[in-house]
């Protein structure tokens, strides 16, 4: 009897550590997704890059749209450093429909994205990683032949103003790994949506 609640004990806490995604110090969960242009891209296609900054997002979510345009600015800014942008939307376009491939490519060119805004569509990428929230910021630093997770959580300290930011938790989280020491705090709490899955 003994050993039958340890086994359960033990699956249940490795059930639990693989539905908590990555955390920093971790490797990074590789993917190959389908871009709006109607490529393919992998994280795999970055390993020239120093890092990457990967940011679940959507179409929807208010607090998505008041990042929208820092998060261009976040590209535009760090693509030259060796850390640019890929975007991620995990929402299910059966309950959120403004989430459809379709809507994320309108979106995209209204908005001029430099970046690449990829459809998780089978939502595996959002639960590798452990994403919850949009938008929820994942910055990876590159790692032999890898990513690992560096920072995680918010890209700001402010959500709906960026006038009014005072911590750029993810701006200090790059400067850190630039001058070769690791991001503090390392997780921040992401204030956005919950991610529309079929599980939620």
């Amino acid at each position: 009897m003994k050993k039958v609640i340890l086994f359960v004990l033990f699956n249940f806490l490795l059930l639990a550590f693989v539905l908590g995604g990555v955390k920093p110090g971790g490797k990074a969960a590789p993917f190959t997704l389908l871009n709006v242009d109607g490529k393919t891209v992998s994280l795999s296609d970055y390993i020239n890059q120093k890092g990457v900054i990967l940011i679940f997002t959507c179409n929807t979510c208010p607090f998505t749209k008041a990042y929208e345009e820092r998060i261009i600015q976040l590209h535009n800014t760090y693509l030259s450093i060796g850390f640019p942008v890929v975007a991620i939307n995990s929402n299910n376009p059966q309950i959120s429909p403004d989430d459809s491939f379709n809507q994320m490519k309108a979106r995209a060119m209204e908005k001029n994205y430099p970046f690449p805004y990829l459809k998780d569509d089978k939502e595996e990428v959002c639960k590798a990683y452990g994403a919850t929230r949009t938008p929820q910021v994942y910055l990876l630093e590159k790692s032999g032949d890898g990513f690992r997770v560096a920072y995680m959580g918010a890209i700001d300290d402010n959500s709906l103003d960026s006038r009014s930011v005072a911590n750029r938790h993810l701006e200090k989280a790059i400067r850190a790994l630039r001058e070769g020491k690791r991001p503090d705090p390392a997780t921040t709490r992401a204030i956005g949506c919950t991610i529309k899955t079929e599980d939620n």
